[in-house]
């Protein structure tokens, strides 16, 4: 077997290696999420706690934003324990937040919508991994669309529209169907070029499952908008 074989034979397999990371970890944070939100949701001492004071159901949004930005900007730099902690946490407290949708939806529904991302997740994450075409050039899109959804809800969030909030969310799963194929190739080309080292590996792995974590949370919860039962 020549070099350039050889080569492209360890690209391809620490691709393969740092992905099935990527998705354990997002896993592991999903299901902590999950069991996180459902608990807190049967504890009625803490969701009044969260609904009834508005320092701590901000601050709670704060820390979680504090929380990506330091994942996303300085995990290169964070030791592995340190970044592993952060994830966690970031996991544990957006399950806090994210308890107040058993409030609002049925339980049926909620996990009926959560099959429904999970099986359009995975369906372009395959597709990701397994297509020829370079979906860089559509980054940019994805993240001007983004930026727009974000400022609209903030708009909303005093508007208070439900047209608004409709288009908002139909958006929103565009905008995340694409960045989760997106964010899939991404990973992919991050894992060919990362270093032989398996703390680099760690994070690199970490990283990807933060990106890919985001883009489920957030499919999910603007499916959750359209199809989701509310309680009377």
């Amino acid at each position: 077997m020549s070099n350039q074989a050889i080569s492209l034979l360890t690209v391809a397999e620490r691709e393969r290696s740092i992905l099935k990371n990527v998705y354990i970890w997002m896993t592991f944070a999903l299901a902590a999420t999950g069991i996180v939100a459902y608990l807190v949701s049967v504890n009625p001492v803490l969701i009044r706690l969260i609904i009834s004071n508005n320092f701590v159901f901000f601050g709670l949004f704060a820390v979680e934003i504090i929380l990506v930005l330091v994942l996303s900007g300085r995990i290169t730099k964070m030791s592995v324990s340190a970044a592993v902690l952060c994830f966690a946490a970031y996991s544990v407290l957006n399950g806090v937040t994210m308890s107040l949708i058993f409030l609002v939806y049925t339980a049926s529904s909620i996990a009926t919508v959560f099959f429904i991302t999970a099986g359009t997740f995975a369906g372009m994450s395959v597709y990701a991994v397994t297509t020829k075409r370079d979906l860089a050039g559509m980054g940019n899109f994805l993240i001007m669309g983004l930026w727009g959804l974000v400022i609209a809800s903030l708009v909303n969030f005093f508007l208070k529209s439900g047209f608004i909030d409709w288009i908002c969310s139909i958006a929103g799963v565009g905008i995340f169907v694409g960045l989760t194929a997106y964010d899939t190739q991404l990973i992919k080309k991050w894992s060919g070029g990362a270093a032989d080292n398996e703390q680099a590996r760690v994070r690199l792995s970490i990283l990807g499952a933060l990106h890919l974590y985001l883009d489920f949370i957030n499919l999910f919860l603007s499916l959750l908008r359209l199809l989701g039962k509310r309680r009377r």
